[in-house]
């Protein structure tokens, strides 16, 4: 894998893919298509009616190669916050299930087994994160609506999202541990190092979206605030 310092509009949108094919999953939730032919990333985001100064600072914030407080001036809130809604659509609905459905294929449950506390561990884990994303869909992001709708609003008492990943992790490093440390005998080790996998990759990438509503939403917001005030 190649990396470069940091992409621009002008370069290749198949180049930022084949550099780190884990920005797949930045386009899906940017509503991008593949077929995108040998079109820049510029003319690919005004295809799609995407704003091309957003959609770089989440790719060059998450690629980890870019000063935030340049790019939050150039923020597009309505399509930062499409964004993370497709995020929690993606987890929610696709992801942490497709996680669980291959935990329950890769072991088989027994009474008084293992098996039932990777599963019982598991659903704690989505439930804590489904929790969190319901209250940032019926708090921030309604605030975020408003300030898109040119509502004034006072408040800035937002929590720091970051920090109630790090507090729901416990039980996911729990789960890891069991599932590495105490997998059952008769279970199918291609399945659990699949879900195990997929468990890691999860983890990393709520890390990184909860860091764009520290880093790149609530800067935006307060930017709005002040424009607005």
């Amino acid at each position: 894998m190649v990396k470069i310092r940091e992409y621009r509009a002008e370069d290749k949108m198949i180049s930022l893919i084949s550099n780190d094919y884990k920005l797949l999953q930045v386009l899906s939730r940017f509503g991008i298509p593949l077929g995108f032919s040998d079109k820049t990333i510029r003319e690919v985001c005004e295809d799609e009616g995407v704003d091309c100064n957003t959609f770089l600072t989440v790719v060059n914030f998450l690629n980890g190669d870019i000063q935030t407080d340049i790019s939050i001036n150039s923020l597009s809130l309505e399509s930062l916050l499409h964004y993370l809604k497709q995020s929690h659509i993606y987890f929610l609905d696709f992801y942490l299930p497709s996680i669980r459905r291959k935990l329950l294929d890769g072991i088989t449950l027994k009474d008084s087994d293992v098996s039932f506390l990777i599963i019982k561990l598991f659903d704690e884990y989505v439930d804590s994160v489904r929790e969190h994303m319901e209250e940032e869909e019926r708090h921030l992001f309604k605030q975020v609506e408003g300030l898109i709708e040119n509502q004034t609003t006072t408040n800035t008492d937002f929590p720091v999202y970051s920090r109630h990943h790090e507090e729901v992790g416990s039980k996911l490093r729990e789960l890891k541990n069991i599932i590495i440390k105490y997998c059952p005998p008769d279970s199918s080790a291609n399945l659990l190092n699949a879900a195990l996998y997929d468990i890691y990759r999860c983890e990393e990438e709520l890390d990184g979206h909860c860091k764009v509503e520290d880093d790149l939403l609530l800067p935006a917001m307060f930017k709005q605030m002040e424009k607005q005030s």
